[in-house]
């Protein structure tokens, strides 16, 4: 009988839980879950439940110490907690989230204890690193010379509940959403050159992508493309850019919070418990003693009055004299409040995950450039059973029955970068209808934006 610990029961858990349940007889699991908060889930699953903050270290190490595996579905600053016991236990640990400075410190203990800790497992990073390295190590086998490399991905809302002029509602933590691009330039290579682009000017560069029958897309570059240069072996491409998709117009609406400050998460707003939103709005203008709240935006940031900007921002409701409601708040928290007023999936509500990738490559002995593209799209169910929590929470299951059935016997700190790691668990993805779409064609120039 072996021993499934879990931390965290939120929005992404219930693909994972699910499956794990569904084949613990099979496998002879014991599967308990650690939370601050009672789950329904979880009881309706019949699983054990420890009523738990990942802070209480008595708490967190009896339970570890149990354990033959832990799987941290947590936010990802309380993965170190987590590490801090496995390590402590000698106990393998999955989590989903990208593997931090806090996570990389325990690599030479975990080497030295021989145990396995997997990162980076769910959708992007995740699924984006097994399906790229997938087409990566198949074009290098075949002889091929990368050229470039893009890939996107976009949490969205699916066409049947897309209501909004925005084109999206949150399938995912708001406050990833409201914080997204901060903590640096974006920095990517494009034909042999290093580029960044500043925070400020983040959501002001961006790429079209058609998908076809799921239409047009834009791209925003992600923080450090040039992180996986040697993470997926392509120390010689000329090119690699790694991005985030939303809708046409998405982006250049956003930039508005972004000059305005309205992101902001380093201070506390004064006296926020008795503002509006529009004196929230307000509080990052200039003053003067006649033009509305809504004029001085505009002016301030050079927008049109009949600008397709301006229907967003007042179907957000910013300019509306509601109450925030909130005791002490910095500004990204005060922004990330209106907007879970307007972005919330109602129960009905499907999302849709996007995840596109591009490989330009010349095959030799001709020296003809060609072009691949790899997409995936998965549609949710509803507000409960998205496509965010399926993509997310069904690698890392699967990874959790490969470890534990003996059929990944890895030792070290990895994430899904190499075939036996990809291949089984893309392999049973499919069964999911998690499948991306392959084509191939020739490229007749390289275009670097």
């Amino acid at each position: 009988m072996k021993n499934i610990l879990i931390f965290g029961a939120g929005r992404s858990s219930i693909f994972l839980l699910t499956y794990l349940a569904e084949n613990a007889l099979k496998y002879s699991w014991r599967i308990k879950v650690a939370d601050t908060q009672e789950s329904e889930l979880v009881h309706s699953l019949g699983l054990a439940f420890a009523l738990l903050d990942v802070h209480d270290e008595f708490a967190r190490e009896a339970e570890v110490k149990e354990a033959d595996l832990v799987i941290s579905l947590l936010p990802a600053r309380f993965h170190k907690y987590v590490a801090q016991s496995c390590v402590k236990f000698s106990k393998n640990l999955l989590t989903a989230s990208y593997e931090t400075a806090d996570l990389k410190a325990f690599e030479a203990e975990v080497n030295e204890k021989g145990l396995f800790f997997l990162n980076e497992c769910g959708l992007d990073p995740g699924l984006d690193h097994m399906s790229a390295m997938k087409i990566i190590n198949q074009l290098k086998n075949d002889g091929c010379v990368m050229e470039c490399f893009e890939s996107f991905t976009g949490g969205l809302v699916a066409p049947e509940s897309d209501d909004n002029p925005w084109n999206y509602k949150f399938s995912w933590n708001p406050r990833n959403v409201v914080l997204a691009g901060q903590g640096g330039p974006a920095r990517f290579i494009q034909n042999g050159k290093i580029k960044y682009i500043p925070y400020n000017r983040l959501f002001r560069r961006t790429e079209m992508i058609d998908l076809g029958k799921f239409g047009m897309f834009e791209g925003y570059a992600n923080r450090d493309s040039l992180y996986y240069i040697q993470k997926y072996n392509l120390q010689e491409i000329p090119t690699i850019y790694r991005g985030t998709l939303r809708r046409p117009g998405f982006s250049k609406a956003w930039n508005v919070f972004v000059q305005l400050g309205a992101t902001d998460d380093s201070y506390y707003l004064e006296n926020v418990e008795n503002m509006t939103y529009r004196e929230f709005i307000n509080s990052f203008l200039p003053y003067h003693p006649t033009d509305s709240v809504e004029l001085k935006l505009f002016h301030y940031l050079n927008i049109p009055q009949d600008s397709e900007i301006v229907y967003k921002l007042k179907w957000m409701g910013i300019f509306d004299k509601t109450p925030i409601g909130l005791k002490k708040a910095t500004p990204a928290q005060v922004l990330e409040h209106i907007l879970k007023q307007k972005w919330q999936l109602q129960a009905d509500d499907k999302d849709m995950i996007v995840m596109w990738h591009k490989f330009v490559y010349r095959k030799e002995p001709d020296g003809e450039l060609y072009r691949k593209t790899s997409s995936l799209v998965v549609t949710g169910e509803n507000a409960t059973k998205t496509a965010m929590a399926k993509t997310v929470g069904l690698p890392l299951a699967v990874a959790a029955k490969l470890v534990l059935t003996g059929q990944l016997n890895l030792k070290g700190m990895y994430i899904p970068i190499i075939p036996e790691i990809y291949e089984p668990i893309l392999k049973e993805l499919e069964d999911f209808e998690i499948t991306f779409q392959e084509a191939e064609s020739l490229e007749t120039e390289l275009v670097y934006y």
